[in-house]
């Protein structure tokens, strides 16, 4: 009797513990980003803002975003994008190159400005706070980090967290 005191005693000690971190700090894991235009958003860091949107636009006809947005409050009241992730669609981005040109252009950026990189086994391209690649003939990711906050390993983290649903 007195050893399953002790073990019950052991346990709510430890279920107190659990609670208070989990109540103070969260648990050290990443969240997911739920599901995306199709895509399930797997990895998303764990200090990103709480604030999601998500979007839909058309910036040029053809092509179509499906957008979610991940910001945080700053001391000042504003807000900044921590994370965004893109489901591009057009039947015009056939090839990793077509979608590198339209991305180029979108940006104003020179296209060789971008880096070749793999997204799992997906070929892609990349800049310091974001990498896109062609899932498939017509379809396309993209994600950008705050890359002061969050890092290079982050980014593509949360990249190759993203899956078709």
């Amino acid at each position: 009797m007195c050893h399953d005191r002790r073990v019950m005693t052991a346990m709510r000690v430890l279920m107190v513990v659990a609670g208070l971190v989990l109540a103070l700090d969260g648990p050290r894991t990443s969240k997911g980003g739920g599901v995306l235009d199709g895509f399930v958003i797997g990895h998303v860091p764990r200090e990103v803002g709480p604030s999601t949107s998500d979007f839909e636009s058309e910036p040029e006809d053809g092509v179509r975003f499906t957008s979610r947005v991940l910001e945080r409050e700053t001391a000042d009241g504003g807000h900044s994008v921590d994370l965004m992730v893109i489901v591009v669609r057009a039947d015009s981005l056939a090839t990793l190159d077509d979608l590198r040109d339209f991305m180029s252009a979108y940006h104003e950026r020179d296209p060789a400005s971008w880096t070749k990189v793999q997204v799992g086994a997906r070929p892609g391209l990349k800049d310091a706070g974001r990498v896109f690649w062609l899932v498939e003939p017509g379809v396309a990711v993209s994600v950008m980090i705050d890359i002061a906050r969050f890092g290079a390993g982050e980014l593509m983290a949360v990249a190759e967290g993203i899956r078709k649903r």
